[in-house]
């Protein structure tokens, strides 16, 4: 199983990058994890380059998430939206279908969270890929729940990380309906 992490922040130390270097830790053997760290590398979508002349990390990013059994994307919310980096990344995949019928687990972890959280929902059903609500989590106010060393600290919030890693994991596998 090949499981693609996206990450909404382009900080390295942020919050979702912590969340996604745990779950990483959790998973069973035999899974392959790749978080990737090159969102803000992406040129800005031009449709114009959609399908000829696309720029190389472009492709590279394109085939990481066809060749992915699912995608797990953590994004934090910025101006009561999704950050413009993650937007951008997923607009170059609009017309070429990698995300179509694809398992994903969608976690938002921010101050608030809910504007961006619901974007994604959004964004994610118009790309076609799957999205069980199980398979969906907010965590609104994450830096209280998250230490100086990037550890989560709160019981809950690693509760239903678990529940959504192994909802997630049963999607793919074909155990969780669509």
């Amino acid at each position: 199983m090949k499981i693609l992490a996206l990450c909404g922040s382009l900080r390295p130390e942020s919050s979702n990058m912590s969340i996604l270097k745990t779950i990483q830790t959790w998973l069973p053997d035999g899974v392959q994890y790749e978080i990737y760290d090159n969102i803000g590398l992406l040129p800005h979508f031009d449709p114009t380059f959609n399908h000829e002349d696309v720029p190389g990390e472009v492709v590279r990013f394109r085939r990481l998430i066809a060749n992915a059994d699912g995608v797990i994307i953590c994004t934090p919310e910025y101006v009561f939206g999704l950050p413009g980096s993650l937007k951008n990344a997923l607009d170059w995949t609009a017309s070429s279908g990698e995300f179509n019928e694809k398992p994903v687990a969608i976690i938002t972890a921010s101050s608030s969270g809910e504007n961006a959280h619901a974007s994604l929902k959004i964004i994610m059903n118009v790309l076609t890929s799957h999205v069980p609500d199980t398979s969906t989590l907010l965590i609104s106010y994450i830096r209280t729940k998250i230490n100086s060393q990037s550890q989560i600290t709160d019981a809950e919030t690693i509760d239903k990380l678990h529940s959504v890693l192994q909802s997630f994991l049963q999607h793919i596998s074909g155990k969780l309906p669509n």
